[in-house]
């Protein structure tokens, strides 16, 4: 009994090394596209992504209502890009990270800093695929509310 144990375990470690990786790869995508945003490094932040990505926040509008948001992807490239006197972060943790194959789903809790002082909290939900050139954002969507500690 104790063979055929050692044997299932040795089976499996060359998938867990291999899910090791892709979850240290997947992670440091996303830290890549969150550093290019507060740098404005526009070209590392279209290299994190896949070429039509789908950005979208799901948030309550000024009625209180939740709403769908779905931000153009050019036009987030833009903002990023431009020259601005404020400066923004957002911290976020690694709650959990799925992956199977060429597909992986991550959520993470953030806290977005405007010019050092708390704007907004929530949590982002990513899905990547992974391609010939590593592993590639293909749809953000996530949550906003204020009065975040």
């Amino acid at each position: 009994m104790k063979q055929i144990t050692l044997f299932l375990i040795l089976l499996a470690m060359p998938c867990l090394t291999q899910a090791q990786k892709d979850e240290k790869a997947i992670k440091a995508v996303i830290n890549r596209f969150f550093e290019a945003m507060e740098t404005g490094d526009t070209t590392a932040l279209l290299s994190t992504c896949m070429p039509d990505p789908v950005f979208q926040t799901y948030m309550k509008d000024k009625d209180s209502d939740l709403q769908m948001y779905t931000e153009n992807f050019t036009d987030f490239v833009r903002f990023v890009g431009s020259p601005r006197k404020d400066t923004f972060k957002e911290e976020i943790k690694f709650d959990a990270v799925h992956s199977e194959m060429s597909l992986a789903s991550v959520w993470t809790p953030y806290t977005f800093y405007l010019n050092g002082k708390i704007s907004h909290c929530g949590t982002n939900s990513f899905q990547l695929v992974k391609t010939a050139a590593g592993w590639k954002i293909q749809y953000i969507i996530d949550t906003r509310r204020k009065g975040c500690k």
